[in-house]
């Protein structure tokens, strides 16, 4: 395993990062120690989770919330030094009318509820799961640059935010001195690359960590997935995962799938280590978050994460990309 610094902090963070979203929702709590045993195993430093990961975002009912923070917190009993501890705030954990958003008032509630399930009394990176544009964003930084300066949080983050609101973000905390969003949490992948537009020019030029989420693409970089056929039992898309569903609509990633299967083959990986390692090709990615359902997809997807593709390989996707229409 190798390890890239984390936008300008001298914190260093596996190039592969563990997603958890899984667990406790299609996977079960004795698959999901054995997933982070063989990932830290593997070197891979940075466990991902959020406060909303759990059954409640398949059945609707937001009260089924946190599991998946439950289990690490159980999983890294007399490990947690081992881990850079990555979870999120925004999303719904409740019926309350303030169980949700980026208020101070919410932020400091499920931060201890966090810190409870996860059986810690810090969190490595806390990032914002999305933008609030019901709260002020001063309310939200202030509220952060507080937990940071109480112990409770190490660094803060953002998750799913358009070049100028981290843009935006970052100006208050400087006019403020405030701590400010060190990282940036975006999905990137050979059928998502909408970040190159804005956003990754701006964690150029101020030094921003990018930690991409589904670089396999929900699943359809790995081929699984065939237009007109069933999806694999088991699946995410067996599951009913709604988001994926919408992604494969209308979508010319199958397309794609079939260009660059042959790029994989003349290499002689597949499909899945071929587009882990086009992500991990870009100087700009600090870490690609890998989501598992089984330990043995972590070293199977980890064989070959510490090589680069060739600027040819890469051009020969850019070309195939923008004649799909998936590059912008």
């Amino acid at each position: 395993m190798q390890y890239r610094r984390w936008g300008r902090t001298g914190l260093k963070v596996s190039e592969v990062s563990l997603g958890t979203m899984a667990f406790g929702r299609w996977i079960d709590e004795e698959t999901s120690l054995r997933v982070i045993d063989t990932a830290l195993d593997a070197g891979i430093n940075v466990i991902d989770t959020a406060d909303i990961y759990g059954k409640g975002m398949d059945v609707g009912d937001p009260n089924q919330t946190g599991e998946s923070e439950a289990i690490i917190g159980r999983a890294l009993k007399g490990k947690r030094d081992k881990v850079v501890l990555a979870t999120k705030v925004q999303a719904r954990v409740g019926t309350g009318i303030n169980d949700a958003g980026l208020s101070r008032y919410h932020i400091y509630r499920a931060l201890d509820n966090s810190l409870r399930r996860l059986q810690t009394d810090y969190i490595d990176i806390y990032q914002v799961h999305g933008f609030d544009a019901g709260t002020p964003l001063e309310e939200t930084l202030g509220a952060l640059d507080d937990l940071v300066k109480q112990g409770k949080i190490r660094y803060i983050g953002c998750s799913n935010y358009a070049a100028w609101q981290l843009a935006k973000a970052h100006g208050i905390s400087a006019v403020h001195g405030w701590n400010r969003f060190e990282g940036v949490q975006p999905e990137y992948s050979l059928i998502t690359r909408g970040i190159e537009r804005e956003l990754v020019p701006l964690a150029q030029s101020d030094q921003i960590g990018i930690i991409a989420y589904s670089p396999l693409g929900r699943g359809i970089l790995t081929g699984k997935y065939r237009q007109g056929e069933a999806p694999p039992n088991e699946s995410r898309l067996a599951a009913g995962e709604k988001r994926l569903e919408l992604l494969l609509q209308d979508n010319p990633a199958y397309a794609l799938v079939d260009a660059i299967r042959p790029l994989a083959e003349r290499r002689g990986w597949t499909l899945a280590q071929f587009s882990l390692a086009w992500v991990l090709s870009h100087a700009y990615i600090s870490s690609a978050i890998l989501g598992v359902s089984r330990p043995e997809q972590i070293q199977d997807s980890l064989q070959y994460a510490d090589q680069r593709l060739t600027s040819e390989e890469l051009e020969e996707i850019d070309n195939v990309s923008r004649r799909i229409g998936l590059f912008l």
